[in-house]
């Protein structure tokens, strides 16, 4: 989606592997491991490939719930930052992707969130649709966060999570970040 009325094609996914983001904890990832949705290429399509878990798939996709609840992943910037947006990218997942997700985020002076840990909302639930990109700009974007909780509601597929920034915490090493990991979007 790389178009004139994208806000955030000049932007940094702090999302992005290539920084050190990683998921620190998942509730479900039966189908395709959490980590898979934060990788900086675009999500891809393998006919005819199956895993211990069924059918391939490149993003995260958990189990159908069969009791109340949703699924959440525990993300931690590699880089804390602004998040000025996202994009939730459902490419690939027509019939299992979920029907809406929200994000909430907290600043971590060391180490990962815990249960005394205070979540803060950065972007309402929203509803989504299969194989699409949902970009949505997120609010409290004057405050720095170094981990993001992607709530899907209440099951199924998400191919990338991208969180575009346009500031970036400093004191780290961040030489020419931005000329290098550009939004792809």
């Amino acid at each position: 989606m790389q178009s004139a009325d994208n806000p955030y094609k000049r932007s940094i996914n702090l999302a992005d592997a290539r920084l050190g983001t990683r998921a620190v904890f998942v509730t479900d990832d039966w189908f395709a491991d959490v980590n898979r949705m934060l990788q900086p290429e675009p999500a891809v399509w393998k006919e005819g490939v199956f895993d211990d878990n069924g059918k391939w798939m490149d993003g995260w996709e958990s189990r159908r719930k069969r009791f109340e609840g949703y699924d959440y992943a525990v993300i931690r910037l590699g880089v804390p930052g602004y998040v000025q947006g996202v994009d939730i990218d459902t490419a690939y997942f027509t019939g299992n992707y979920p029907p809406s997700a929200s994000l909430e985020a907290c600043f971590c002076e060391s180490g990962d969130p815990d249960e005394q840990t205070r979540w803060t909302q950065i972007l309402a639930s929203v509803d989504l649709q299969g194989n699409s990109h949902h970009l949505h700009a997120t609010t409290l974007n004057d405050q720095a966060w170094t981990h993001l909780r992607l709530n899907i509601y209440p099951d199924g597929g998400v191919a990338r999570c991208g969180c575009m920034a346009f500031r970036i915490v400093t004191g780290r090493l961040l030489v020419k970040l931005s000329s290098w990991i550009l939004c792809r979007y």
